[in-house]
């Protein structure tokens, strides 16, 4: 079974070529079944390997350095965090008519956060504290994350994409929101951790309870309002008050993630037609953000 195509210059994937990659490479997992997870991701396929294995491939090159961050920061991280991370197994290379580096980690139980299977307000603590715990992890040789630098760095991004949903949403509303989050003040303090992509497809619940946090492509260090997005891509308005006062975000922070919900809203029209997950999180995000000002 193939995983269905999002950018048009993306590698495909199936479930024999993982077969064939794993056997190659690590005969300690060869014949285990292979199958594809169904995921809102936008630059990896995933792939259950037997019970407590998963393989993860880049889709486009510019999610392979990926692989070898999480190998080497996972771990690191994993010591600050209340939740389960992944834990890397393996990096595989490049064969099978597949170009680039892959990995294997331990698979993470739980579900994805619902409107059902969590209280909204212990929910939005548990999210705090993850956060909170996330900006005490150590930054020493850490890169940058993808949403960690100044929010004027996707000014050009955002109008465009603005722009191209016209008729979609009140873009006078969405733009009037975007130049308050820019006013707000930067961020002056020491670079500090943020996950960078706190979407329900990125966080795993259990009984309840918070207890995974997956998918670290876009963490890094700098300014952390990036994680405060999660009270509008996750958060309903009751609980927001909650996230916002365990995870401790001051205003002008909380301002910047606000802006920072909004960069979503490029998935109205780019991913419409071929990826409904994330067009369901550029809905909400969005409509979150533009209900707190109406």
């Amino acid at each position: 079974m193939s995983v269905g195509q999002l950018h048009p210059d993306e590698v495909r994937t199936n479930s024999a070529l993982v077969q064939r990659l794993v056997a190659g490479q690590f005969p300690q997992w060869a014949g285990r079944p292979v199958t594809p997870v169904p995921s809102g991701g936008t630059v990896n396929a995933i792939y259950r390997l037997g019970d407590d294995l998963a393989v993860r491939l880049p889709r486009i090159e510019d999610s392979v350095d990926q692989v070898e961050f999480e190998h080497e920061w996972l771990p690191v991280l994993a010591r600050h965090l209340p939740v389960a991370v992944p834990q890397p197994c393996a990096v595989g290379r490049p064969a099978e008519g597949y170009p680039w580096s892959w990995a294997v980690y331990r698979w993470v139980d739980g579900e994805h956060p619902t409107g059902g299977n969590t209280d909204p307000r212990r929910f939005a603590a548990d999210l705090g504290e993850l956060v909170a715990g996330l900006r005490r992890a150590d930054t020493t040789g850490a890169r940058a994350g993808y949403r960690s630098g100044p929010l004027s760095g996707r000014d050009e991004y955002l109008r465009e994409w603005t722009e191209a949903a016209r008729g979609m949403v009140d873009i006078d509303a969405v733009i009037s929101i975007w130049e308050a989050a820019l006013a707000a003040p930067a961020w002056d303090g020491p670079p500090v951790w943020s996950h960078g992509d706190l979407l329900a497809g990125n966080v795993l619940v259990k009984d309840g309870r918070l207890c995974g946090l997956i998918d670290f492509g876009a963490a890094g260090v700098g300014d952390p309002a990036c994680d405060a997005m999660a009270a509008w891509t996750l958060l309903d308005s009751d609980s927001r008050d909650v996230f916002r006062e365990t995870a401790g975000f001051d205003d002008a922070t909380w301002a910047r993630g606000k802006g920072w919900a909004l960069t979503f809203i490029s998935a109205l029209t780019y991913y419409r037609e071929t990826n409904p997950t994330m067009y369901a999180v550029a809905q909400r995000a969005v409509g979150a953000v533009l209900s707190e000002r109406a």
